[in-house]
């Protein structure tokens, strides 16, 4: 299993930041190489919801079906796969200040075993970290601009 660890922090109250990313509908726009993110079914935020989803940065793509699996308002939101590219991830926020939220992402993934699953693993490594620069960058900026918007 592969995990990455990362803390970010926004300039925006706690609420705006998680309610931002709670939204799934704004997911593909600060999630580098995240090109479908969909509810499937009728619920489309907390425990027990479910989304299909796509990553694609070439030559990679990648779907996977995941689950809420845990949902606190304003404190934490965990993902698990139950089909796919099998991946986990927990996003926690924590406010530093009234207008600081500090948001605590781990993102964990299993590959294939084999030659398959470490050549894939040496494709992955790069463009997982840079994902992770891209998207706590997008991530902040959207949150941010999303606040002094409202």
């Amino acid at each position: 299993m592969v995990d990455i660890h990362h803390e970010g922090i926004c300039e925006a109250p706690l609420d705006v930041a998680f309610a931002y990313i709670d939204d799934y509908r704004n997911a593909t726009g600060w999630m580098f190489g995240l090109a479908r993110f969909e509810p499937v079914g009728e619920q489309v935020q907390g425990l027990g919801a479910v989304f299909d989803g796509t990553f694609h940065v070439k030559p990679i793509k990648l779907s996977s079906t995941v689950k809420v699996t845990t949902w606190e308002q304003d404190k934490l939101i965990a993902f698990e796969s139950i089909k796919g590219f099998k991946n986990w991830s927990t996003w926690e926020f924590s406010s530093l200040s009234p207008e600081q939220t500090k948001v605590t992402v781990t993102f964990s993934y299993d590959l294939p075993g084999g030659l398959a699953g470490r050549a894939m693993g040496r494709a992955l490594e790069p463009i997982v970290a840079m994902s992770v620069r891209h998207t706590d960058a997008a991530l902040r900026h959207a949150i941010e601009a999303h606040y002094r918007s409202s």
